[in-house]
């Protein structure tokens, strides 16, 4: 067991958040949390975080277990290099070293068959496997690996951890926890600011975590690769599902429909029993059934099935009609400083365009929305509206100028027209904004909260462009459905910066790709569609580096025999560069696999003869011994997947580009 939450109740006012909330989480398991918002996921990990104390209840965690938390938002770093600041997280060799020396010390006054002695052998074989990990030969190797794949630059690397945005904060934060493998991770929202290529190396980092994982995310995709157990918080209570994201989503609908059937049929139950009572509650022959019933009826546990909490509906208004043209960037060059974000860069974005603006953050895409949006000028070039272009913009810092005295009811109103204003109330339900919360003042609300006001008031607006930025950030799953629904039916233009590839991908029909240094380029086709092809490019240019000729785009011609006879020779010719050596590392992991089974075996003997039994010393090395080959047989099994999954993968990928079996 890693930890347990036992008998949590948490309560803000008359609000119960959690009520004899109970769980347990163990070694390794990868969970999420899910919910609505408000429904107390980050509460419940800052519980679990020891950073806020329960009502009542109590969260269990092992002497040794360390907990790695990564928030939303908070988080501010600096007076340190990018690179030392991450190091100097891993703490310090010689106090981890004197550390082992003495739990060893420890170890030597207790009894051999003693819980005490089992735990404290454990903690010394974490520990002198995590001054292997931070070998000083390989933890600034690892720590630039890390951060590369989070996507800071080498550049980046001497620079003060403060010049960095709130963004990349949060990855400085989650390349530290990275780096420490805490035996507990606890991830909220970690792709919020991360974009397309980060979320890809976080995700493939994920599934080979060596501890355990719980994590609150609104990535469909990252949650359904990743976890195998979904926790789902409602109302104060929990409920479980042994499943992935989407197995959740799915069997709760089921529950609910079986709910809600069982419930119909205990009313009509009670319905016949309270006729039987009514019908002879006066009949003195019937007296001792009446009676049995009426105590029946009181001992009844009435099923209640909660209603949905908003009706998730919302229709653009109707779009005024435009030209074919909507925006039109002509010979257009931007820049910052040294930082060349757009060179004579043509684009036109016509009527029936809806395009998805992805990239590495800092590569230009928000500066991209300004220019077209018209709030910021080219330094050089033609930015022009088609004709009749009305723009509806949306940006993160919208936020940040609505009125902090207004309530978000009258914000919104405010904002709608005349014909849409009875309708705010529901469309507000539709982002989050229920009941009261509509009476709040702007000026007490969140970052988030500020950010879906803004989001509304811009949905609100006839027009026939959308611009957005990073729209569903602080959207929960059933107000980014109403979102997508929403564009679906919309018949105007937009584009949409954003790398959540669920939302993007059923509505999008192009791709605009920013990257640094290079020239943006038009993909048509939605996110997933993008990904192939990048990926099917990045293969390409490793089969070019290592000196193969660039994969055949398809398979030969019918007949054309000497095309399929040099595809054929490229492919034996690829298959012995890039699987040979991955079959034969598998057929060493096979031999190191057996030989641990062996040792293992070997020692498995050694701990049973008594003349070991009563040799502390002794039967300390053989358990050390046993506990690392145990860790090395998994990590070798992890390998041997990891190879299998990719031979198999890459002998496909031959078959396929080059035509052949």
């Amino acid at each position: 067991m890693e930890f347990a939450v036992q008998d949590l109740h948490i309560e803000f006012g008359p609000r119960v958040l959690f009520d004899k909330l109970s769980f347990v989480v163990e070694r390794g398991e990868r969970i999420a949390f899910a919910g609505q918002n408000g429904a107390g996921k980050s509460t419940l990990m800052k519980c679990i975080v020891g950073e806020m104390e329960p009502d009542h209840g109590r969260v269990l965690l092992p002497k040794y277990t360390r907990v790695g938390y990564l928030p939303q938002e908070g988080i501010h770093i600096s007076g340190r290099p990018l690179l030392d600041e991450v190091l100097g997280s891993v703490g310090n060799i010689v106090e981890l070293q004197q550390e082992v020396d003495q739990l060893s010390d420890e170890l030597q006054a207790l009894p051999t068959d003693s819980a005490e002695y089992r735990d404290l052998l454990e903690e010394i074989g974490r520990l002198e496997l995590i001054l292997q990990d931070r070998d000083a030969a390989t933890l600034k190797p690892r720590t630039e690996s890390i951060l590369r794949g989070l996507g800071f630059a080498d550049k980046d690397f001497g620079r003060d951890c403060g010049e960095f945005s709130g963004g990349w904060q949060m990855r400085i934060a989650l390349a530290k926890l990275l780096l420490q493998e805490p035996e507990v991770l606890l991830l909220d929202e970690p792709t919020n600011h991360l974009d397309i290529q980060s979320q890809r190396w976080l995700e493939q980092s994920l599934r080979t975590y060596r501890g355990a994982i719980c994590i609150i995310s609104h990535d469909v995709a990252m949650l359904d690769g990743l976890v195998s157990r979904t926790i789902a918080f409602h109302h104060g209570r929990a409920e479980e599902y042994a499943g992935n994201f989407s197995f959740y989503l799915k069997e709760s609908r089921a529950r609910k429909e079986a709910l809600l059937h069982q419930a119909k049929a205990q009313q009509r139950e009670i319905a016949k029993t309270q006729q039987f009572i009514d019908r002879f509650r006066y009949k003195a022959t019937k007296a001792t059934q009446v009676q049995s019933r009426i105590k029946q009826l009181e001992k009844v546990e009435i099923i209640e099935v909660e209603d949905d909490e908003a009706v998730m509906s919302f229709h653009f208004p109707p779009p005024p009609p435009g030209g074919h043209v909507v925006v039109k960037l002509e010979r257009a060059s931007k820049a910052y400083g040294p930082i060349e974000l757009l060179k004579d860069y043509d684009l036109t974005i016509g009527k029936g365009d809806r395009i998805a603006v992805v990239g590495v953050n800092g590569s230009g895409k928000s500066t991209f929305t300004r220019l077209i949006s018209g709030t910021e000028a080219p330094d050089s070039g033609e930015f022009s509206l088609g004709s009749h272009t009305e723009i509806a913009f949306f940006s993160q810092t919208h936020a940040d100028v609505l009125d902090n005295n207004q309530t978000v009811l009258e914000c919104v109103e405010s904002a709608a027209g005349r014909e849409i204003r009875p309708q705010v109330r529901n469309i507000l339900g539709c982002f989050l904004f229920r009941g009261d919360d509509v009476f709040k003042k702007i000026g007490v609300l969140s970052g988030g909260e500020r950010s879906r006001v803004a989001l509304v008031c811009m949905l609100l607006r006839p027009a026939n462009f959308l611009i957005m930025d990073e729209p569903t950030n602080h959207l929960d799953f059933q107000s980014q459905d109403v979102l997508q629904r929403a564009l679906m039916e919309y018949p105007g233009s937009y584009c949409i910066v954003s790398h959540n590839r669920q939302f993007l991908d059923p509505i999008v029909n192009k791709v605009l790709e920013f990257r640094l240094g290079h020239a943006p380029r038009l993909f048509y086709g939605n996110v997933s569609q993008y990904l192939e092809t990048v990926e099917a490019e990045e293969r390409r240019e490793k089969a070019a580096a290592a000196g193969m000729p660039a994969p055949a785009a398809g398979a030969p011609a019918e007949g054309n025999r000497k095309d399929a006879r040099r595809a054929r020779a490229l492919a034996r010719e690829m298959r012995s560069k890039v699987i040979k050596p991955m079959e034969k590392e598998l057929a060493q992991v096979e031999a190191d696999i057996a030989a641990a089974d062996a040792r293992k075996a070997e020692i498995s003997a050694e701990l049973e003869k008594p003349e070991n039994t009563s040799d502390n010393q002794r039967l300390m090395e053989l358990t050390r011994e046993f506990q690392e080959l145990d860790r090395r047989s998994e990590a070798l099994f992890t390998r041997w997947e990891d190879l299998s999954v990719e031979i198999e993968r890459k002998s496909a990928e031959l078959a396929e580009e080059f035509g052949t079996e």
